[in-house]
């Protein structure tokens, strides 16, 4: 994901600082504002993926910051920050809109992780409003270049499926692209909830079980307010679980429990939570196996195994490769013309792919950048697709780290979002080569 914009409005100036430098450091495009009406011109003015405010300010406060950009651009993320001890503002600003609360004095990196976790679910709403637009135009499956029969078999399976709410099991390894199908069954739906997706391997147990059914304030130390969980989050719409092979035994048992009776249990709650969200889950692992080792519930597996779909892997759909890559290709370079030849698209064709469509798309964000001519020769492709003498895959990172630093003047913000990356991720692989301007 691309760096996320930021507003932060405070009116103490070294507060403001402090937290504007803060996340900023971790990779976030920040725009400050003193006062909630400079904060409410600056959202006017530009766009923004989430808003961080104060809630008591002299003139218009937070609450009223937050009340009018509910009114403007309803859906944007607004988080709100409050002293120690004035819970009762937060948990009142939530319920007028905002999607989550801090206290002060501010923890940035746990301010940053909210603001992550805003941006994400802003970018999710947004891609969900393009992707029901693209289909009712007649777009089909956006994100997905169906370019061969086996997915033309998987997609038309899909189609006569949406419908119904059954629960889904996606198989498949990693990289073929098990989120997008899923995107494409939401879709085709005809649910009007959002599409929210959480990868299970991602979180420890207890983590994951708080982010899947939520908690109640005070159910565990840190739990300050409530949290209604990503399943409560997808209402009305699709939930895909992620790498479900790697779910924790106690997650599985209340996830069985939500299968089978529609019903959550947030961390610390006296009663069920009623909720209707349909359920996919994804794994490239073989769960029957899991099932037989001890490590999955056999119940839980039958009930998520109820249409069993299968993703191809690349290698089976090699028609599907040319079409990628140029797809790709065509993306990343921005406006450039940017041709495969035909030695380097039969190495491409040839190659196995065990990193799949995941793999050729990274593959081709580096092709564009790394490759100045107007066509991407054999010699430009790494030695395992080429089966030429060519810089290794490291090399090949290290050196499209610093042509993107170059060419941006070494800013790293501008270097990050010419990589398709956040800051963060850059400096850390400035950090992983020892790359300084000085070198460079």
């Amino acid at each position: 994901m691309a760096e996320a914009r930021v507003l932060l409005v405070d009116d103490d100036r070294n507060l403001r600082e402090v937290t504007r430098v803060g996340l900023s450091r971790h990779g976030f495009e920040v725009v400050a504002a003193a006062s909630g009406e400079e904060g409410l011109a600056a959202a006017e003015a530009e766009a923004f993926d989430v808003v961080v405010t104060d809630l008591r300010m002299p003139g218009m406060g937070g609450m009223t910051l937050l009340r009018r950009l509910q009114e403007r651009q309803p859906g944007l993320p607004v988080i709100v920050l409050t002293a120690y001890g004035s819970i009762e503002a937060a948990v009142a600003a939530m319920k007028a809109g905002a999607v989550d609360f801090a206290t002060k004095p501010v923890d940035l990196e746990a301010l940053a992780l909210l603001v992550q976790r805003a941006a994400e679910h802003s970018r999710l709403r947004q891609e969900n409003a393009q992707l029901r637009a693209q289909v009712a135009a007649g777009g089909g499956h956006p994100g997905l270049v169906v370019a061969s029969e086996a997915m033309e078999r998987l997609l038309e399976t899909v189609r006569q499926v949406a419908p119904s709410p059954a629960t889904v099991l996606l198989t498949g390894e990693s990289g073929t692209g098990k989120e997008l199908v899923a995107r494409a069954l939401h879709e085709a739906s005809g649910r009007t909830g959002p599409f929210v997706a959480v990868n299970c391997a991602a979180l420890p147990g207890e983590l994951l079980e708080s982010e899947l059914f939520g908690h109640e304030a005070g159910a565990f130390t840190g739990a300050a307010g409530p949290r209604p969980g990503r399943i409560r989050a997808a209402a009305g719409g699709t939930l895909l679980l992620d790498e479900i092979g790697e779910m924790a035994p106690a997650a599985q048992a209340k996830l069985l429990r939500f299968l089978e009776g529609g019903e959550v249990d947030p961390v610390g709650a006296s009663r069920p939570v009623a909720v209707d969200a349909r359920v996919v889950a994804a794994t490239n692992v073989e769960l029957a196996e899991r099932v037989r080792e001890g490590g999955f519930r056999e119940d839980l597996y039958y009930r998520l195994n109820v249409v069993p779909l299968r993703v191809p892997p690349l290698r089976e759909r090699r028609e599907e490769i040319s079409v990628l890559a140029r797809h790709f290709l065509a993306a990343f370079a921005e406006g450039r013309e940017l041709a495969l030849a035909p030695e380097a698209e039969a190495a491409l064709v040839a190659h196995h792919w065990p990193g799949n469509v995941r793999e050729l798309k990274n593959l081709c964000r580096r092709l564009a950048l790394l490759v100045r001519g107007a066509e991407v020769r054999l010699a430009d492709l790494p030695p395992e697709i080429a089966g030429a003498s060519a810089a290794t895959l490291p090399e090949m990172e290290r050196e499209a780290v610093v042509r993107a630093l170059a060419a941006h003047d070494w800013n790293q913000s501008a270097a990050a979002r010419a990589l398709g990356v956040p800051r963060h991720v850059l400096v850390y692989r400035m950090k992983k080569y020892g790359i300084t301007r000085e070198q460079g």
